[in-house]
């Protein structure tokens, strides 16, 4: 992945269909843990609604953590069809909670998917969205005398340098490039011979 569009902040919205009335929560998290966590504390804040369904997805990597809850509600009502807005919306790192207070109307099945899918919606549509560009970074190694070809190498591939050092053979600097700019960055670093190229997974 080269990048990914989240939330920027948490938002709410509210759906009303034959007296039941949905409240839906959209905002961002980072981590399972901390998804878990929110949910719990909207089961404490609506302590007395009927049902807490919600869905999040979680990661950057080509497939990301996704999870739903129907809490009650019949199998598949409630948390695919919130899930299903998080994948329509392609967002990611983002929780969604729909909680549903009873009207005394029963809205069956296909009644259900409606409403959650419609509330879940909502939120999403208030909610301002961010995109975030995925990074590789790097450890590079060069001689004094090569400064000038790899600041024009840096330039060309929109690598930013994040920590520069030096020994007595020459320069030692942290950069990170977009994951979109990786492969052509390598390929451009191999006329260079000096240049010694290292992949990091520290940030």
């Amino acid at each position: 992945m080269n990048e990914y569009r989240s939330i920027t902040s948490a938002v709410s919205a509210q759906y009303t269909e034959k007296r039941s009335r949905f409240i839906a929560h959209a905002l961002p998290v980072r981590t399972v843990e901390e998804a878990m966590e929110r949910i719990e504390s909207f089961r404490k804040e609506y302590y007395d609604a009927r049902h807490v369904c919600w869905a999040y997805r979680i990661g950057h990597d080509e497939e990301a953590d996704e999870r739903s809850n129907d809490d009650g509600e019949p199998s598949g009502t409630a948390g695919k069809p919130i899930l299903g807005q998080l994948l329509s919306y392609d967002l990611r790192d983002v929780l969604v909670v729909v909680v549903r207070y009873f009207g005394g109307v029963k809205l069956g099945t296909g009644g259900l998917m409606v409403a959650y899918r419609t509330a879940a919606a909502e939120a999403l549509d208030a909610a301002e969205q961010i995109r975030y560009v995925l990074y590789t970074y790097y450890i590079l190694r060069f001689p004094y005398d090569l400064i000038n070809p790899v600041m024009m190498l840096l330039r060309e591939h929109e690598v930013e340098t994040l920590d520069s050092d030096a020994d007595l053979e020459g320069y030692i600097w942290k950069v990170r490039v977009p994951n979109g700019s990786c492969r052509p960055f390598e390929a451009a670093t191999e006329p260079l011979y000096q240049l010694d190229l290292e992949k990091t997974h520290e940030e």
